[in-house]
């Protein structure tokens, strides 16, 4: 290159700026020996002839950039080659560990397991990889590289449970009696719900369609004795299991209904069972006497086939003929009842949050929401907030099972709850708790616990399926070994 020349750059398009004499004679003095002036090949461009060796026509300058193109980002067009992540790898870490270090799904990792020596034997996602050479090929062979480092402690998070729970058991001192919980339980058409009318003079049977009750339904009666008794009558068909079982777990005594004339039936098995397995007394109404097919002694020996030794056989259960369509001796039953809650001694706390049971809950046209609860702890008053399995509600009306408003309900009697945001199952444990507040977040951790559980049992169903996905998996790895296929 020529050095020393001063040149002009800003030229007019097409134009040549020629160089100063000074600047042709030192070009002379720099021009190769034997080449002479004349023997300059004319410029293809312009057509200048003089001894130049630098072109400055201007149709050849860079062009400058405009705004659009400054803003514009250089990419490289070789391409820059991104270095790949670091894995930290550590010995004894599990096949579950490694595909979530390289980010790759157990699929993937087993697939790079076949190219991958000595790898045979981590076919699970627990098992511990002791063989450190096979976890540093693994994520070669994934396109990672690799760090050594100590592996992770395990560190178990416990979060404080904001579940609510049910208070502790209060001094005797504390404790008043309660009236009983009495539950009528039988087969269907053996006269439940006609007894019940009998003893609370009610009509109730007639309001219901076909004479067969479909519901539990929740009354406090006043006996004729003065004694004060909350009955539940349970359906008796078949396709009511749930709500007998439900009503032998929130009673004190249960009175098996029995038909004289057709003796145990299936569903009396049933209520028999659901009673034992509920450790509650059993008080046995052996109705429909006044019927001409009527058995007394056969229904006698039925029961005491089926587990029930009543006191005529040297047993401690009480068994009363009755007729509850004549009425006749339902003043030996009543008591019968009353003698045996007696020997109970049932007693509650009456003062303090509310403890509960949801009996059934319905949605109810004209007041929304609502369910019918049996309280055994605290006294229910208006205003209360109330936690149900994944239900809350703030109490705006209670109602009696005659449909009237009451101010405050005391242990065992029930009460219709109106108030819920969400319909409560049947069956559900009722509490208090302190705030709305408190209620939401009880709600939501329950909800996140039901989550949590759910995502466990399914999680067996998922081991299951990847168990025979392995299977088949070291099946086709012991073919493409044999063929010779890594």
């Amino acid at each position: 290159m020529l050095r020393g020349w001063v040149l002009q750059r800003w030229l007019q398009k097409s134009s040549i700026q020629h160089i100063s004499s000074v600047g042709f004679s030192r070009v002379s003095q720099l021009m190769p020996r034997g080449v002479s002036q004349g023997s300059v090949v004319p410029c293809q461009l312009c057509g200048y002839t003089q001894p130049s060796f630098l072109h400055v026509a201007s149709v050849l300058y860079k062009k400058r950039k405009g705004k659009d193109e400054k803003k514009a980002v250089m990419v490289n067009p070789k391409g820059i080659k991104e270095k790949s992540h670091v894995v930290n790898i550590w010995k004894n870490m599990t096949v579950q560990e490694l595909a979530d270090a390289i980010k790759r799904d157990l699929d993937t990792l087993f697939e790079i397991f076949i190219y991958v020596e000595d790898s045979e034997e981590y076919d699970r996602p627990d098992a511990a990889i002791d063989n450190l050479k096979v976890i540093q090929n693994a994520v070669k062979r994934a396109g990672l590289r690799f760090r050594l480092a100590s592996p992770p402690d395990k560190i178990e998070m416990t979060k404080e449970s904001k579940d609510a729970f049910r208070r502790p058991p209060p001094d005797e001192s504390e404790l008043v009696r309660r009236p009983p919980v009495v539950t009528i339980m039988g087969h269907v058409d053996h006269g439940k719900t006609t007894l019940l009318d009998a003893l609370r003079h009610s009509a109730i049977v007639d309001t219901e369609f076909g004479g067969i009750t479909q519901h539990i339904g929740a009354f406090s009666v006043r006996l004729d004795s003065g004694e004060k008794v909350t009955f539940l009558d349970t359906p008796g068909h078949a396709a009511f299991r749930e709500m007998r079982a439900r009503g032998a777990t929130v009673t004190d005594i249960v009175v098996l209904v029995v038909a004289a004339d057709d003796g145990v039936m299936e569903q009396t098995k049933e209520s028999i069972h659901h009673a034992l397995e509920a450790n509650v007394s059993i008080v046995v109404a052996i109705n429909k006497i006044d019927k001409p097919g009527a058995n007394v002694a056969q229904t006698r020996d039925m029961l005491l086939q089926h587990g029930l030794q009543l006191e005529d056989h040297g047993g401690d259960i009480q068994a009363v003929p009755i007729s509850a369509l004549k009425g006749q001796n339902l003043n030996l039953l009543v008591e019968a009842i009353v003698t045996q809650a007696e020997l109970l001694n049932l007693c509650a706390d009456p003062r303090g949050l509310v403890e509960a049971v949801v009996v059934e809950s319905r949605l109810d046209l004209g007041r929304g929401k609502v369910a019918t609860c049996i309280i055994q702890r605290g006294t229910l008053s208006k205003g209360a907030v109330l936690v149900a399995g994944t239900a809350w509600c703030k109490v705006r009306n209670l109602f009696d099972d005659a449909g009237q408003p009451v101010k405050a309900a005391p242990p065992a009697t029930p009460v219709q709850v109106i108030g819920w945001k969400e319909l409560p199952a049947a069956g559900d444990l009722v509490l208090e708790v302190e705030s709305e507040r408190c209620a939401s977040e009880v709600v939501e951790w329950r909800r996140k616990e039901e989550t949590k559980e759910k995502q466990e049992q399914q999680q067996e169903a998922i081991q299951e399926k990847l168990n025979e996905h392995l299977a088949v998996y070291k099946a086709q790895l012991e073919e493409k070994r044999r063929l010779g296929i890594r």
